[in-house]
């Protein structure tokens, strides 16, 4: 940028300079020549700022867009986590009835019933992370 801050100052200088030489007949003529210089190295560096921002935007959407859990995914995932749970649910129960009887049969449900009310309390928003929100774009 400094680079650029000397170049333009030389151009003034150049025109300042012209000007002494020609006289001030010509100064109307090298004040819009110089303006015109101004105003293209303006425009190249708005040109350069807005395709910054444009690209700054469009990696905002594709990070958006890659953001792995959407709420049809947390349905999903809510979903297949609660018949993975029924499933094991039969093996389990059929264990704890053999070994424990009816305490064991109470206790493995209440172990599968539990896994299952943390999974959904999780899930709920702002749960267990107090007031700060959301920690990162990569959770849930």
């Amino acid at each position: 940028m400094e680079a650029r801050d000397a170049e333009l100052k030389k151009e003034l200088q150049a025109t300042l300079h012209t000007r002494r030489e020609l006289g001030e007949d010509y100064e109307p003529a090298l004040v819009e020549s110089f303006l015109e210089k101004v105003e293209t190295r303006l425009d190249a560096t708005v040109d350069r700022r807005m395709r910054r921002l444009m690209a700054e935007q469009q990696m905002a959407v594709a990070r958006e867009a890659r953001t792995p859990r959407g709420p049809v995914d947390a349905w999903g995932e809510r979903f297949g986590f609660a018949i993975v749970s029924l499933i094991l649910a039969i093996p389990l129960s059929a264990i704890a009835a053999v070994n424990a009887d009816l305490p064991g049969l109470i206790v493995a449900w209440l172990g599968i019933v539990g896994v299952n009310a943390v999974h959904a309390l999780h899930k709920l928003p702002g749960f267990g992370r107090g007031q700060r929100g959301r920690e990162s774009d990569w959770e849930d």
